[in-house]
């Protein structure tokens, strides 16, 4: 049910309207002067107004701009006659959604109004899904930023532009998270995001990843797989650290983004896809281009739209942001327990270190400093940021078993908290009595 306002001078077409709209059930009020229309559009949400061209002396187009300059967004239809039609057309230029020429057809005029008020609530629908999106990713994103601001700005325009993206920035910038807003804010929000990074799989596996093998391709190849391309079909493929790619695969990611076509590993058929592509890269590819590192062609393709993402140093107005996020994302996990605090003193030690692993540093420090904190006010002191001073974690020995990597990592934590288990089960994200059942099997383990 929508509410539409049938505007006319004329009682006959004013009584016909009603009457036909109100046995589809929708909410119908009329006007027979512009000025009516206007006081009904100010008191009431309208959905649809229909809006003869003539209107005694009164021209429907005045009406329009009068109704359009209020800054409301009603469907508006203009009724006409034969001979206004370039009137009507002028009419859709100032913003009417529509025109109808008399005599008006009932069964014509139904189908129309019914598909515009589908389309205008797919229109509203989409918008609130997008208005959703920027306020579930606008904090994480730093908004007390103007830069981060006019980025997101940059977002909402280019967003529903079905045109490949490539997002530039320091590593932990954030990139992946503008490539999730562009994807949610986009047409394709409903369908999936698929995330690769490029760097870490070798050339073989990300070709095999990204396009998909046949039966028989290589070596342990005993079924066919789809490929990421395929598995996004219809959404977006976010390709991290694109920079680090060969050439050879730069190649056919180029006939991927040109044709909409990919070929399996192994195989001799093309497949179509449909696929939006949205690439993050903390390298120079303009300066490699010039050196012959990376093809231009497809820097061109990928780089059609660009966004570059300052460093967390250069918009040190989103450290306090993004601080006043974790915050209250850290007190909505702990309930009805006493909130934590953060000093002004703990604030003004995260604004001058300068985050060279910028967003992502920053998270991890404010996660560390709320588990080892000792009780809910977070002061300069508990904030480690130089987690090496005290922390002597080696990356784990390749022939190390799941079993063995988890005790390891359970010393290290307990070493850092100094054995203070409810310390330690903060930190490792697990509750208290879950890591005393699990130090009884490292006790076991080491045979003590």
């Amino acid at each position: 049910m929508a509410n539409i306002l049938v505007v006319d001078d004329e009682p006959n077409i004013r009584r016909t309207l009603h009457m036909l709209l109100d046995k589809e059930g929708h909410n119908v009020t009329d006007a027979n002067t512009g000025e009516q229309a206007l006081a009904i559009v100010a008191e009431q949400h309208v959905d649809l107004v229909m809006l003869d061209m003539r209107l005694g002396r009164e021209n429907g187009l005045d009406i329009l701009s009068r109704i359009r300059a209020r800054g409301d967004h009603p469907e508006i239809v203009i009724i006409t006659a034969h001979g206004e039609v370039d009137e009507a057309v002028c009419a859709m230029k100032l913003g009417a959604y529509d025109y109808l020429v008399k005599p008006l057809a009932p069964d014509e005029l139904l189908i129309r109004v019914g598909k515009i008020l589908e389309k205008r609530a797919q229109s509203q629908e989409l918008m609130l899904l997008r208005e959703e999106a920027a306020r579930r990713h606008e904090p994480y994103v730093a908004s007390q930023s103007e830069a981060m601001r006019e980025i997101i700005r940059r977002v909402q325009r280019i967003a529903r532009q079905d045109m490949p993206v490539l997002i530039t920035g320091e590593t932990g910038a954030g990139k992946e998270v503008i490539a999730r807003l562009i994807h949610s804010l986009s047409t394709r929000a409903n369908k999936r995001f698929v995330a690769v990074n490029s760097c870490a799989l070798t050339e073989n596996l990300l070709d095999s990843e990204l396009f998909g093998h046949v039966r028989g391709a290589f070596t342990g190849a005993n079924t066919s797989q789809p490929g990421l391309f395929q598995e996004a079909d219809g959404g977006t493929l976010f390709l991290d650290e694109i920079g680090d790619v060969t050439q050879s695969l730069q190649a056919k990611l180029l006939r991927a983004l040109q044709e909409g076509e990919i070929r399996p590993v192994g195989s001799t058929k093309v497949a179509k896809v449909n696929v939006r592509v949205i690439a993050a890269t903390n390298r120079d590819l303009w300066t490699l281009s010039e050196t012959g590192e990376y093809r231009k062609d497809l820097l061109f393709r990928l780089g059609v739209i660009e966004i570059k993402i300052p460093p967390l140093r250069q918009r040190r107005d989103g450290i306090y942001a993004l601080t006043d996020f974790f915050l209250a994302r850290q007190n909505a996990k702990i309930g009805d327990e006493k909130p934590f605090e953060i000093t002004p003193r703990a604030r003004r030690k995260l604004y001058m270190y300068d985050w060279p692993g910028n967003v992502r540093e920053l998270t991890s420090v404010l996660e560390r400093s709320f588990a080892l904190a000792e009780g809910h006010v977070i002061d300069a002191e508990d904030i480690i940021i130089n987690q090496h001073a005290t922390d002597t974690y080696e990356e784990p020995a390749h022939d190390m078993s799941l079993h063995e990597v988890e005790v390891a990592h359970i010393r290290r934590v307990l070493s850092l908290c100094e054995g203070n288990q409810v310390k330690a089960s903060r930190l490792l994200g697990i509750s208290r009595s879950t890591l005393q059942r699990k130090l009884k099997f490292l006790n076991g383990f080491d045979g003590r």
